[in-house]
């Protein structure tokens, strides 16, 4: 009671009983101190809810960073390279931390090739404001695993080899830094643990006659060994043995240009025939690697996704079959049978490396009227000349190009007025014979035309008696597939890669925004995608090499 209410209460007693009545009835309604004691109930409270906060706070501090001791101590356990006992190197880190009376346990597991560290730690914190709720101490649990299993890596390199990578020395530079990566790569596991495909691909991905004679794909000709997958292909990560497949047309839609009768080539093909470029599918042998990589060229559009579906097939575990044949063919060594191995078993890191300096362009194919059967151009070889059969009214006639003539026969198929002058019977006469033409014309299939010229040479040089020869045998003789459609196709291949737990790195070399987007996107995250210029091409591939050596958390 304060001094004041003392006071009042005084002065009521002293005027009487009334008096002192009325001042008790005043004193019991009065509620001026009731505040301050609900602020002291609060403020109590806060304490008590603050205090809780910091003990948790202390906790989770303490577990974190008894977390970390442990990860850090198996992950060094776990590396192949340790020449000290496992169990030893996580309980020097837990000591030199300061926490080594928390350790529990250390469970090594390890064999040729592989080692797995465990372990357990527990810590117990005293409590300072729990203790109100009868909770003295709070217990800070920490696990984990790690493994290195170097014998079990499956990589498919990627590399994109079109026309612009033969532009500021990109080409010049990827090769050295591919062979590099190769070499940090074999370096780190038993060579037979390891495989390697390298995938070059421009607008198409020549994988060989090898392994695309173990699909079911169209025999239209055997110049070049591609295929055209259809939308639902870029789904899946497998490729049926059964389902058909459409070959890709061996013909050339950019330059004008004939095949000599030396059978020298400089076409730019769709789908490019030179060993070089085909797909090198499963070496572990440095040398072999690297020759081809310093064998590959430049030339074509950009087709991002074709090279990652070939890339993940060589990956899927249907490809298995084709590996143990091509091993009976002696085209593999035995080292690779089983391969590629099970999603599942648990053994196996497989990765993809896919590496562009641009973004998806047009992919062309043939129309598919001029994909078989015979053409209207016949060929003579030994004179090197054509004929165009051309039907109409019921009649036919041929259209010789060098002497731009209609004549009734293919050059090479019938007979030449020869005349010139004569010395007969003392004198000179101007004589004409019939002499058989030289060589022999025949007519070309679609693929055997495609195969010697280009589209731009047959409309400027064979069909000039068209006054549209370049819109039928340019423009309309191709189609494509563009690069907004073939982003689609890629963003699927590499969500079915991944969704089968393929670690997906991309490297976008000086490329367009556009292409950087796309390579984001498939990367297994934004930390395994690059994005460099130069001469980090090198410390691109070094770093993931790097990366792909090092040891897995698993848990």
């Amino acid at each position: 009671m304060t001094r004041s209410k003392r006071l009042h209460m005084a002065s009521y007693v002293m005027q009487g009983p009334t008096a002192l009545r009325r001042g008790l009835h005043r004193f019991g309604r009065d509620e001026s101190g009731a505040v301050v004691i609900f602020s002291i109930f609060m403020f109590i409270c806060m304490l008590m809810v603050g205090g809780v906060g910091i003990d948790l706070m202390r906790f989770e501090r303490d577990r974190m960073a008894l977390q970390n001791t442990l990860d850090r101590a198996v992950l060094a356990a776990a590396d192949l390279d340790q020449t000290q006992p496992a169990e030893e190197v996580v309980r020097d880190y837990f000591n030199k931390a300061g926490v080594g009376a928390y350790l529990q346990s250390v469970t090594v597991d390890e064999g040729i090739g592989y080692r797995s560290v465990s372990a357990k730690a527990k810590s117990d914190l005293d409590t300072y404001f729990l203790k109100l709720f009868d909770i003295d101490t709070l217990s800070a649990p920490a696990s984990g695993r790690a493994e290195e299993r170097i014998d079990g890596i499956e990589i498919s390199l990627v590399l994109d080899v079109s026309g612009s990578m033969g532009s500021n020395s990109r080409l010049t530079r990827l090769k050295p830094a591919a062979k590099a990566f190769v070499d940090i790569v074999l370096a780190s596991a038993e060579q037979d643990n390891v495989s390697i495909s390298v995938v070059p691909y421009s607008t198409q991905v020549a994988i060989g006659e090898q392994i695309l004679s173990k699909y079911n794909v169209s025999n239209e000709h055997n110049y070049s060994h591609c295929v055209n997958f259809i939308p639902n292909e870029y789904s899946r990560t497998d490729l049926s043995r059964v389902d058909p497949l459409e070959r890709t047309a061996h013909f050339d839609p950019w330059y004008t240009r004939e095949l000599s009768q030396h059978g020298e080539s400089r076409f730019m093909r769709v789908c490019p025939p030179s060993p070089h470029l085909q797909v090198m599918p499963f070496s572990n042998t440095r040398l072999d690697l690297h020759d081809y990589i310093d064998g590959l060229t430049a030339g074509g559009n950009t087709s991002i996704d074709i090279g990652m579906k070939w890339g993940t097939v060589l990956l899927d575990p249907s490809t298995q079959s084709v590996v143990t044949e091509l091993i009976a063919e002696g085209e593999l060594a035995a080292s690779f049978e089983g391969r590629p191995s099970s999603y599942t078993d648990g053994k196996t890191l497989k990765v993809i490396v896919l590496m562009t300096d641009g973004e998806n362009t047009n992919q062309y194919m043939i129309n598919p009227s001029l994909r078989d059967g015979l053409s209207d151009v016949w060929y003579n070889a030994q004179e090197g000349r054509y004929s165009v059969q051309h039907d109409q009214g019921g009649n036919t006639l041929y259209w010789w190009p060098e002497s731009e003539r209609w004549e009734s026969h293919p050059y090479g198929n019938g007979t030449r007025s020869v005349c010139g002058w004569k010395w007969e019977y003392n004198n000179w006469y101007y004589r004409c014979s019939e002499q058989e033409e030289p060589g022999d014309a025949v007519r070309l299939s679609y693929p055997e035309l495609f195969n010697r010229v280009s589209l731009a040479y047959l409309a400027s040089y064979i069909y000039t008696y068209q006054g549209n020869a370049w819109s039928v045998w340019y423009h309309n003789a191709r189609t494509y597939m563009n690069g907004t459609a073939k982003d689609q196709h890629t963003n699927h291949i590499c969500d079915a890669a991944k969704d089968q737990g393929i670690v997906v790195y991309t490297v976008g070399f000086e490329a367009p925004k556009s292409g950087q987007r796309v390579l984001k996107r498939c990367a297994s995250s934004d930390s395994h995608h690059f994005d460099v210029d130069g001469l980090e091409i090198a410390d691109a591939f070094a770093a993931i090499a790097a990366s792909i050596s090092k040891l897995r958390l698993v848990q």
